[in-house]
């Protein structure tokens, strides 16, 4: 039993004593094993996209975005649907219905409407597209809506009520969405 544990403990130890110097400050032995402080410094997701089973009446393709989940289906083939983690509409600011998307655009530029200036006059009138643009990576434009899907450059508002209506993905989810989705395709917001 002892054999089965010395030959790991030796490469750790033999790996920490010939690291250079920012490997062996970034290395911890702990990281192997799920611990340690570099185990979340991959700004992993904080709900991972899943496939998963759904009973609906959506045709493959839809995308359907359940507001009290705070979750955003993509519905597949044999009963089945890809399941993403979103930020959804503060309240007083979800909504409900049916759309499509008329528009994709990569690293979009970001214009906030009238409504939200009159909320945040401290907002940019206009923003170029980027990584630190709150549109993120990719956004998809409902029907004639001043909403979207789009990503995020805060991945902690994952799985919360914090926007103005408009729904947030991580920039890796809505690049993977944004990949299988084309203008046209329906959505259908639920606000149970």
């Amino acid at each position: 039993m002892i054999r089965f544990f010395a030959a790991p403990i030796a490469a750790i130890a033999l790996l920490s004593a010939t690291a250079g110097g920012a490997l062996a400050e970034e290395f911890d032995s702990r990281d192997i094993m799920g611990g340690g402080p570099n185990f979340f410094r991959s700004g992993a997701n904080p709900i991972p996209r899943t496939t998963v089973m759904y009973n609906g009446n959506y045709a493959p393709g839809t995308i359907v975005v359940n507001t009290s989940e705070r979750r955003l289906y993509l519905v597949l083939q044999n009963g089945q649907a890809l399941r993403y983690g979103i930020g959804v509409g503060r309240d007083g600011f979800r909504w409900g219905g049916v759309h499509r998307i008329t528009a994709k655009k990569e690293w979009p530029d970001w214009t906030p409407p009238s409504q939200m200036l009159a909320r945040r006059p401290d907002l940019p009138r206009h923003m170029k597209g980027g990584i630190d643009n709150p549109l993120g990576a990719r956004a998809m434009y409902l029907g004639s809506t001043l909403y979207r899907i789009h990503g995020s450059n805060e991945p902690e508002t994952i799985g919360q009520a914090v926007s103005s209506g408009c729904f947030r993905m991580t920039n890796d989810d809505v690049s993977d969405l944004y990949s299988r989705v084309g203008v046209g395709t329906t959505v259908v917001v639920l606000n149970n």
